[in-house]
Protein backbone atom coordinates (compact mmCIF):
# COMPACT_ATOMS: atom_id res chain seq x y z
CA UNK A 1 0.00 0.00 0.00
CA UNK A 2 1.27 3.65 -0.68
CA UNK A 3 0.08 7.21 0.17
CA UNK A 4 0.19 9.38 -2.58
CA UNK A 5 0.24 12.85 -0.86
CA UNK A 6 -0.96 14.88 1.39
CA UNK A 7 -5.05 15.23 0.80
CA UNK A 8 -6.08 18.02 3.70
CA UNK A 9 -4.64 19.39 6.85
CA UNK A 10 -7.02 20.44 9.45
CA UNK A 11 -7.06 22.99 12.71
CA UNK A 12 -10.01 24.94 14.29
CA UNK A 13 -10.50 28.73 14.16
CA UNK A 14 -11.79 31.24 16.43
CA UNK A 15 -11.49 33.51 14.24
CA UNK A 16 -13.53 32.92 11.03
CA UNK A 17 -13.16 36.59 9.03
CA UNK A 18 -10.27 36.87 9.35
CA UNK A 19 -8.81 33.43 8.90
CA UNK A 20 -11.09 32.99 5.13
CA UNK A 21 -9.51 36.94 4.45
CA UNK A 22 -5.57 35.14 5.02
CA UNK A 23 -5.93 32.07 3.01
CA UNK A 24 -8.38 33.56 0.30
CA UNK A 25 -6.33 37.23 -0.24
CA UNK A 26 -2.97 36.84 1.27
CA UNK A 27 -2.14 33.45 -0.11
CA UNK A 28 -4.26 33.66 -3.25
CA UNK A 29 -5.88 29.85 -2.26
CA UNK A 30 -8.97 29.48 -3.98
CA UNK A 31 -11.72 28.28 -1.64
CA UNK A 32 -13.14 25.43 -2.90
CA UNK A 33 -15.81 23.28 -0.36
CA UNK A 34 -17.31 24.30 2.97
CA UNK A 35 -19.74 21.40 5.39
CA UNK A 36 -22.21 23.14 7.48
CA UNK A 37 -23.66 20.71 10.07
CA UNK A 38 -25.11 20.28 12.93
CA UNK A 39 -23.23 19.16 15.70
CA UNK A 40 -21.93 15.27 14.98
CA UNK A 41 -21.64 12.73 17.67
CA UNK A 42 -22.07 14.01 21.44
CA UNK A 43 -25.23 16.09 22.17
CA UNK A 44 -22.72 18.86 23.44
CA UNK A 45 -21.13 19.49 20.05
CA UNK A 46 -21.72 22.52 18.61
CA UNK A 47 -22.85 23.03 15.02
CA UNK A 48 -20.05 23.94 12.62
CA UNK A 49 -18.25 25.27 9.79
CA UNK A 50 -15.70 23.01 7.91
CA UNK A 51 -14.10 24.96 5.28
CA UNK A 52 -11.43 24.13 2.72
CA UNK A 53 -8.98 25.50 0.75
CA UNK A 54 -7.13 24.62 -2.24
CA UNK A 55 -3.17 24.41 -1.44
CA UNK A 56 -2.38 23.04 -5.02
CA UNK A 57 -0.99 19.65 -6.30
CA UNK A 58 -4.40 18.26 -5.00
CA UNK A 59 -4.54 18.94 -1.50
CA UNK A 60 -6.45 21.23 0.86
CA UNK A 61 -5.67 23.52 4.05
CA UNK A 62 -9.26 22.83 6.29
CA UNK A 63 -10.57 24.76 8.81
CA UNK A 64 -13.27 23.90 11.85
CA UNK A 65 -15.49 27.04 13.36
CA UNK A 66 -17.49 25.84 15.95
CA UNK A 67 -20.64 28.03 15.53
CA UNK A 68 -21.42 29.88 19.40
CA UNK A 69 -18.64 28.38 21.12
CA UNK A 70 -15.78 29.86 23.10
CA UNK A 71 -12.08 29.17 22.47
CA UNK A 72 -11.12 26.40 24.89
CA UNK A 73 -7.84 27.57 26.99
CA UNK A 74 -5.67 24.67 26.01
CA UNK A 75 -6.29 26.00 22.00
CA UNK A 76 -4.94 29.19 22.32
CA UNK A 77 -1.88 29.73 20.89
CA UNK A 78 1.18 30.07 22.33
CA UNK A 79 4.46 30.52 20.85
CA UNK A 80 6.42 27.59 22.63
CA UNK A 81 8.10 24.96 20.50
CA UNK A 82 5.11 22.55 21.12
CA UNK A 83 2.58 24.65 19.08
CA UNK A 84 4.89 25.04 16.13
CA UNK A 85 5.64 21.35 15.33
CA UNK A 86 2.15 21.84 13.52
CA UNK A 87 2.34 23.54 11.25
CA UNK A 88 1.41 23.06 6.94
CA UNK A 89 4.65 23.93 4.56
CA UNK A 90 3.79 24.45 0.83
CA UNK A 91 6.49 23.88 -2.33
CA UNK A 92 8.07 26.70 -4.40
CA UNK A 93 10.46 25.03 -6.99
CA UNK A 94 12.78 28.42 -7.15
CA UNK A 95 14.18 31.05 -4.74
CA UNK A 96 12.99 33.64 -6.87
CA UNK A 97 9.35 32.40 -6.57
CA UNK A 98 10.48 31.99 -2.66
CA UNK A 99 11.26 35.47 -2.12
CA UNK A 100 8.65 36.73 -4.20
CA UNK A 101 6.29 34.63 -1.70
CA UNK A 102 8.26 36.76 0.69
CA UNK A 103 7.35 40.07 -0.87
CA UNK A 104 4.12 38.99 -1.46
CA UNK A 105 3.51 38.05 2.46
CA UNK A 106 5.06 40.94 3.59
CA UNK A 107 3.42 43.53 1.45
CA UNK A 108 0.14 42.74 2.96
CA UNK A 109 1.38 43.44 6.36
CA UNK A 110 2.10 39.90 7.40
CA UNK A 111 5.37 39.48 9.37
CA UNK A 112 7.99 36.81 7.86
CA UNK A 113 9.69 35.29 11.11
CA UNK A 114 12.40 33.68 9.64
CA UNK A 115 14.43 32.88 6.56
CA UNK A 116 16.43 29.21 7.08
CA UNK A 117 18.47 26.91 5.10
CA UNK A 118 18.10 24.04 6.88
CA UNK A 119 19.78 20.81 5.29
CA UNK A 120 17.58 19.56 2.10
CA UNK A 121 15.16 22.67 2.01
CA UNK A 122 15.29 26.24 2.46
CA UNK A 123 11.99 28.41 3.88
CA UNK A 124 10.13 31.41 5.11
CA UNK A 125 7.90 30.90 8.32
CA UNK A 126 5.18 33.20 9.13
CA UNK A 127 2.02 32.84 11.29
CA UNK A 128 -2.07 32.89 10.38
CA UNK A 129 -4.66 35.34 12.31
CA UNK A 130 -4.99 32.90 14.67
CA UNK A 131 -1.00 32.16 15.35
CA UNK A 132 -0.78 29.04 13.47
CA UNK A 133 2.75 28.92 11.80
CA UNK A 134 2.96 28.33 7.99
CA UNK A 135 5.94 27.72 6.18
CA UNK A 136 6.87 28.15 2.21
CA UNK A 137 9.61 26.11 1.14
CA UNK A 138 11.95 25.40 -1.64
CA UNK A 139 13.65 22.26 -2.10
CA UNK A 140 17.81 22.35 -2.12
CA UNK A 141 17.85 18.80 -3.31
CA UNK A 142 16.20 15.37 -3.59
CA UNK A 143 16.33 12.71 -0.94
CA UNK A 144 19.23 10.09 -1.51
CA UNK A 145 19.13 6.97 -0.45
CA UNK A 146 22.17 7.78 2.46
CA UNK A 147 19.53 10.11 3.74
CA UNK A 148 17.19 7.32 4.76
CA UNK A 149 19.83 5.06 6.09
CA UNK A 150 20.51 8.02 8.60
CA UNK A 151 17.25 8.64 9.34
CA UNK A 152 16.91 5.18 10.51
CA UNK A 153 20.04 5.59 12.53
CA UNK A 154 18.97 8.18 14.29
CA UNK A 155 15.73 7.53 14.78
CA UNK A 156 17.00 4.23 16.15
CA UNK A 157 19.36 5.49 18.41
CA UNK A 158 16.89 7.99 19.79
CA UNK A 159 14.53 5.24 20.41
CA UNK A 160 17.14 3.19 22.56
CA UNK A 161 17.93 6.68 24.67
CA UNK A 162 13.99 6.91 25.19
CA UNK A 163 13.94 3.12 26.43
CA UNK A 164 17.03 3.79 28.81
CA UNK A 165 15.35 7.02 30.35
CA UNK A 166 12.49 5.03 30.82
CA UNK A 167 13.67 1.55 32.43
CA UNK A 168 16.32 3.54 34.09
CA UNK A 169 15.14 7.29 35.16
CA UNK A 170 18.45 8.43 33.80
CA UNK A 171 18.00 12.04 31.85
CA UNK A 172 18.01 11.92 28.04
CA UNK A 173 17.12 16.07 27.39
CA UNK A 174 19.90 16.52 24.67
CA UNK A 175 21.07 15.38 21.25
CA UNK A 176 24.23 14.35 22.09
CA UNK A 177 22.95 11.93 23.52
CA UNK A 178 21.36 10.25 20.25
CA UNK A 179 24.86 11.39 18.46
CA UNK A 180 27.00 9.42 20.39
CA UNK A 181 24.61 6.48 20.53
CA UNK A 182 24.48 6.80 16.54
CA UNK A 183 28.07 6.86 16.19
CA UNK A 184 28.57 3.70 18.47
CA UNK A 185 26.24 2.18 15.41
CA UNK A 186 28.18 3.14 12.65
CA UNK A 187 31.22 2.26 14.22
CA UNK A 188 29.78 -1.09 15.13
CA UNK A 189 28.52 -1.36 11.23
CA UNK A 190 31.81 -0.29 10.01
CA UNK A 191 33.90 -2.71 11.80
CA UNK A 192 31.11 -5.49 10.63
CA UNK A 193 31.48 -4.62 7.29
CA UNK A 194 35.27 -4.43 7.54
CA UNK A 195 35.17 -7.71 9.02
CA UNK A 196 32.58 -9.36 6.55
CA UNK A 197 34.97 -8.30 3.51
CA UNK A 198 38.39 -9.62 5.30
Amino acid sequence: MTLHGVNHTARPTWKLAETVAFYKDVLGLPLVHCVSARGWGPANHPDFLHFFFDSGNGSTIAFFYYIGDDQPEHLVHRPEYDNDAIHTAWTVQTRDELLAWRAQIESRGVKVMFQIEHEVIESIYFRDPNGYLLEITMPLRAFRPIDGIDAELTLQAAIEQEARRNNTQQPFEEVEAVWRSKGDMVRKLVANTQAAVH
